[in-house]
């Protein structure tokens, strides 16, 4: 059994959910001491590929947050794209299966990209993926069975809910990455975020990264938020 890894340093990636490069930009110099952004769905669609570009030119490293779910084929060439726009981590869907999964971790190799299969959307209780989604598992169920088969296929680490974390760092090792968005400061509202838990209790969970958006977009002190979870993160009152 792994032990809680209070002893090691999870790093925070601050979520660029905004509309406009000017915006994120905004946010990466308010945040200079922060080495890695995501860029989802929302940016990446408005800015296209030259929003990563210009992060990796400033130095910063990039997580890809497209969850990339289709034939293999297709998640094939979307990982290489992103292996060859710069980007440091990609999201692919668990769910998409392992064939998905081992055509993405091929594509990749021998490049610095590595891979995060996305198990259960934070979002999400259990109820909605039972009733809605079909899925006859628990979310707990779920996540360590995609997460097991995930890494088995090639992922390099997975994306699940910080109260997952510890179970995903039985199942998939010491050496995988977790990261784990759903995380919430003590001083933050949860939202749409349903299994949440502190960064703190995060990176004790085993956490590699936490992914953390409107706790810091929302803030009106944008680079004091990030100190103040980075003091979290450190154990710090």
């Amino acid at each position: 059994m792994f032990s809680k890894r209070v002893s090691v340093m999870a790093d925070l990636i601050v979520v660029l959910d905004v509309d406009s490069t000017s915006e994120a930009l905004r946010i990466v110099e308010q945040c200079e001491g922060c080495a890695w952004f995501k860029v989802g769905a929302q940016l990446f669609t408005r800015e296209g590929p030259d929003m990563v570009r210009r992060l990796v030119e400033m130095g910063r490293r990039v997580m890809l947050d497209l969850k990339f779910h289709d034939i293999p084929n297709t998640v094939s060439a979307a990982a290489r794209a992103a292996a060859d726009l710069g980007a440091s981590l990609a999201t692919l869907h668990a769910t998409g299966g392992k064939r998905m999964i081992a055509a993405a971790r091929e594509a990749v190799e021998g490049t610095p990209l590595r891979l995060l299969a996305v198990t259960v959307l934070t979002s999400l209780t259990a109820e909605e993926l039972h009733d809605e989604v079909g899925v006859r598992e628990t979310p707990a169920e779920a996540v360590s069975r995609l997460a097991r088969q995930s890494v088995e296929a090639g992922a390099h680490g997975i994306v699940c809910s910080p109260r997952e974390a510890a179970m995903v760092r039985q199942v998939v090792g010491p050496d995988a990455l977790v990261v784990t968005p759903g995380v919430r400061p003590t001083w933050a509202e949860t939202g749409d975020q349903r299994r949440v838990m502190t960064p703190r209790e995060a990176v004790e969970a085993g956490a590699s990264m936490i992914v953390v958006g409107r706790p810091i977009l929302d803030h009106p002190n944008p680079a004091e938020a990030v100190r103040m979870i980075l003091r979290e993160m450190n154990g710090a009152s």
